[in-house]
Order: structure tokens, then C-alpha cells, then sequence
């Protein structure tokens, strides 16, 4: 594969016109492994109209032979899964075996959206009134785009992209330009699918190509996962040009550890959550928040479990965390480390200007566990994205409630407790959309939508499953009625 990434347009591999590319960097090496085109706003209208001439033709086929499609990739990426693994390691700088995982998800939502003959049934009643029937059709909405983050290269477009072609739309992928080659990879398989030139494509890019998709008269629906000011704006940008969007935003996980706890499990699942992916995913849990007598006994076992943490590079079987996406990110966590303590929090684990023996030169920050964060402070309220776990402190659950309830984002919440009643409290109380109950990810199966509230998500209909399958159709309702009179006409 060439070091200047390709475009995928109307069937065919287009080197870029760009005037302008980004190094793509091997995190847990710092070693140059690409460069990323920035595609101008006339190769996002390209592909935009290539996939608008497509749909009038893909959306006649009918779904049991679109599916075909589907079926034929997810045996694709199944054979090619170690070499996708590798490469989102390789660019991302996860562990390989979290990179299996992720692609492991991705393949799950393409098994799900082949169920799309089912799960796209629209509805019927005969004789709403004297004669006459009533129907309910979805119909594709047409040509839909996805703008990708970096941390998920390979799972987070499939949350999309197959419930888009399932359901008969055209879609493009504007991957991450800090993680584009993934999906570099992915798109050589679509290409052996035999897909109708348009109906597929990739289109390389940062900011100007994100506005001008966005902008795109072509281009009807959004889907986008990254920050929330990222999300926030590109939400806003969509809506005012008319189109459909879901954007999934940032998070600030918390986790209640209740007195009555298996400390032991909690610590084992809870350091995987907050360390795991080196804290890059939005549904890490960075907030530990302990009630009554779990305090010592939880914080002891956590900070053995946070000082015992393997960190190294992805490829290598021992790593259990490995890097953070680049010098800057690591810079930027480090200084928040940094404002957690000005703040009073004390490092009871102290992760920073640590190396790699033999990667000297990668981005690593180590796990860091900060003690007595103040709940109204910066920190406590700022999504800092890296293996660092603040702990808190309240007497009661109610207060753990409040506190959890006090907070911007809702993406996900958990708890980890031995009582029904206190769980049951918990998940109807807190506000999140995502809720775990002894689970540190409470990441939802593919055949359910993954659910974000408040400044986490900002749309009305979120990826995966049902979901998907209504954001990428639109209803039509047809109100019929045949009288017999007429037909003695013929």
C-alpha cells in the first residue's frame, strides 16, 4: 500500500488532487506510516454525485440481494481480521488484542443489519374505515455520509455503514486523518464485493472536508463521533443545511462502588474500563466515586491494580495498555494531571514521564490514579481522555446519585454492588444513556442502538440496530381505496 493514501470513488481508487497531506504516526513508535489527503471540496462533490446517480438504481434492489453484499464482506473482514487488527495497532496504538475486539464489533453490526428484510418491515391495517386500507413503507432517504474519530478506526463507521447499504442508501466514509489507514484496508475489501460503482466510498479529509460535506445539497444524512464541540458544531452545521444527523460527543464516565461490592471483580473490571484503550474510548469510566465503607478498601486494591498495569507497544503480547494517539495528546494529559493537583487531588499513582524500554521514542502516558478530586473542580468536569481514574468520595447513595447527576455529559454511568434494590435505584435515577450494573463498558450489543444523553449525544436517533434503521429510511404512508364501481369500468 502506497505511503499517499487513495480515495475511494465510484468504484474506483483515485489518487487525491490535495495540495496539502498529514503524516499519519505509528503511535507506540512515533514511526511516519502514511500521509492522509486533505480531498478538496470538489472530491467531496465527486463522490457526492457518484452516489447520488448510484441510489436511483441501488435503492430498487431488493433488500434480501443487497444483503448479499453484506454477507460476502463480513466473510472478507472474518479472513482479513488479523491483518485489520495489526493495522489499527499499528495507528492507533491500542493493544492488538483490544484491536481484535474492536474489529470483533464491527463484524457483529454487519451480522446484525443482514437482518434488514426483517428489520425494515413497515406496517398494515385493512379498513381503517369502509373500504379502505392503510400502509406504512420505509424507503431509503438517499445519500448519507460518516465522519469517523480516531480512537474506534475500524468499529465505530460499522455502527453505520451497513445499516446504510442494508436499508438501499449510498454512503461515504471520511475516516479519522490521524487514523485513516483502517479503513484503507477495509475499503480493499469493499472493492472485491462487486457493489455498484457509487454506492460506496471513502473520501480522505480534516476540517474543510467535513464542511463541505456537511454542505453538500447530495449529501441528506449525518454520522459523526468525536468530541463534543466537534459534535455540537458539525449537529448544528448539518441541521441548518437541512439534513438528518447523530452526532455522538464526549463523555465523563462515573462508577459508584457500593460498601457491599466484590472489591476484588470491581478492581479487575474497573482498571480494564479506565486503563484499557489507554483511556481513549467515550465509554471509559474515569470517576470513581466510592460510598461509605468502600473508600479504603477500594483504594487500596485499585492503586495496586493501577501500579501493576503492563504498558507497552500494541504488538507486543504482554501490553495490557498501550499508547495515546500522539506527542500533543500526550502533552495535554499530562498538563491535566497537572491542573488535578493544583486543584488539591493527590497522584496515589503517578503515570507521567514514564518510557517504554525499546520504544522510547512512542506516547505513552502510564496509568495514574488521582485521589480526593473536588467534585466541582476542572477536572473533575473535563473529559481528559487518557489512562488517568480520579476518585471521590460521598456517604450515602443518593448523594453517589447526585453527584453522578451533576455532571454535563450522559454518556454512560455503572455501578458495582451485591444489592437489587440499589441497583435498581441507581439505573432509574442516573442520568445516562448508556448504564452499567457490575459491568465496567457497558458498550451495547450491536442488535441495540448505543444510547447517549445531554452533552454526549445531540440528535434524536442514535447508531446501531433499530436506530440505524430509522435514521437511514423514511416513512411513507399510503392511504388506499379501491372501489368496486370503478373496476367494472375495465
Amino acid at each position: 500500500m502506497s505511503k499517499h493514501l487513495l480515495n475511494y470513488v465510484n468504484g474506483q481508487w483515485v489518487a487525491s488532487k490535495a495540495a496539502e497531506y498529514l503524516p499519519v504516526i505509528n503511535p507506540g513508535t512515533a514511526e511516519h506510516i502514511a500521509d492522509a489527503s486533505l480531498s478538496p471540496a470538489e472530491e467531496v462533490d465527486a463522490a457526492a454525485r457518484a452516489a447520488a446517480a448510484a441510489f436511483r438504481e441501488w435503492r430498487r434492489v431488493p433488500a434480501p440481494d443487497r444483503i448479499q453484499f453484506l454477507f460476502k464482506l463480513k466473510r472478507l473482514m472474518e479472513d482479513n481480521l488479523d491483518g485489520l487488527a495489526r493495522s489499527c495497532t499499528e495507528e492507533c496504538g491500542k493493544t492488538h488484542r483490544e484491536s481484535v475486539g474492536e474489529l470483533r464489533r464491527a463484524i457483529e453490526n454487519v451480522e446484525v443489519a443482514c437482518g434488514i428484510p426483517m428489520l425494515m418491515q413497515g406496517r398494515n391495517n385493512e379498513d381503517i374505515a369502509q373500504g379502505i386500507d392503510e400502509h406504512m413503507f420505509r424507503q431509503p432517504i438517499g445519500v448519507a455520509a460518516m465522519i469517523a474519530p480516531f480512537n474506534f478506526p475500524a468499529m465505530i463507521p460499522f455502527w453505520f455503514l451497513p445499516y446504510a447499504l442494508a436499508t438501499g442508501n449510498c454512503f461515504i466514509v471520511k475516516p479519522s486523518e490521524k487514523c485513516p489507514v483502517t479503513q484503507q484496508r477495509v475499503f480493499e475489501l469493499v472493492d472485491q464485493l462487486g457493489l455498484p460503482p457509487g454506492v460506496l466510498q471513502l473520501v480522505n479529509g480534516a476540517k474543510d472536508t467535513v464542511d463541505a460535506i456537511l454542505d453538500h445539497p447530495d449529501i441528506r444524512a449525518i454520522s459523526m463521533v468525536g468530541s463534543t464541540p466537534a459534535a455540537r458544531a458539525i449537529y448544528a452545521r448539518a441541521a441548518a443545511n437541512g439534513k438528518r444527523a447523530q452526532c455522538q460527543g464526549g463523555a465523563k464516565n462515573p462508577v459508584l462502588i457500593m460498601p457491599d461490592a466484590d472489591m476484588e471483580t470491581a478492581t479487575r473490571i474497573l482498571s480494564d474500563s479506565a486503563y484499557g484503550c489507554a483511556g481513549q474510548r467515550c465509554l471509559a469510566l474515569s470517576t470513581g466515586i466510592t460510598i461509605g465503607g468502600a473508600r479504603e478498601s477500594f483504594r487500596e486494591c485499585f492503586s495496586e491494580a493501577t501500579r501493576a498495569r503492563r504498558v507497552g507497544y500494541g504488538l507486543d503480547d504482554s501490553a495490557e495498555t498501550g499508547a495515546v494517539i500522539s506527542a500533543e495528546s500526550k502533552a495535554r494529559i499530562e498538563r491535566l494531571i497537572g491542573v488535578a493537583e493544583s486543584e488539591g487531588a493527590r497522584p496515589l499513582v503517578d503515570g507521567r514521564g514514564q518510557k517504554v524500554p525499546g520504544y522510547e521514542q512512542g506516547h505513552f502516558v502510564f496509568p495514574t490514579l488521582l485521589d480526593g478530586v473536588p467534585h466541582q473542580g476542572e477536572i473533575a468536569r473535563t473529559e481528559i481522555f487518557g489512562p488517568v481514574f480520579s476518585l471521590m468520595h460521598a456517604e450515602t447513595l443518593e448523594e453517589g446519585i447526585a453527584m453522578v447527576n451533576d455532571r454535563a455529559y450522559g454518556n454512560m454511568a455503572c455501578i458495582f454492588t451485591a444489592s437489587g434494590a440499589a441497583a435498581r435505584q441507581f439505573r432509574t435515577e442516573v442520568r445516562a444513556g448508556n448504564v452499567g450494573i457490575n459491568i465496567g463498558v457497558a458498550a451495547p450489543m450491536a442488535f441495540f442502538p448505543f444510547s447517549g444523553w445531554a452533552d454526549s449525544f445531540f440528535g434524536d436517533l442514535h447508531g446501531q440496530a433499530e436506530h440505524a434503521v430509522e435514521f437511514f429510511t423514511e416513512t411513507k404512508v399510503v392511504v388506499e381505496r379501491w372501489p368496486k364501481a370503478w373496476s367494472r369500468k375495465f
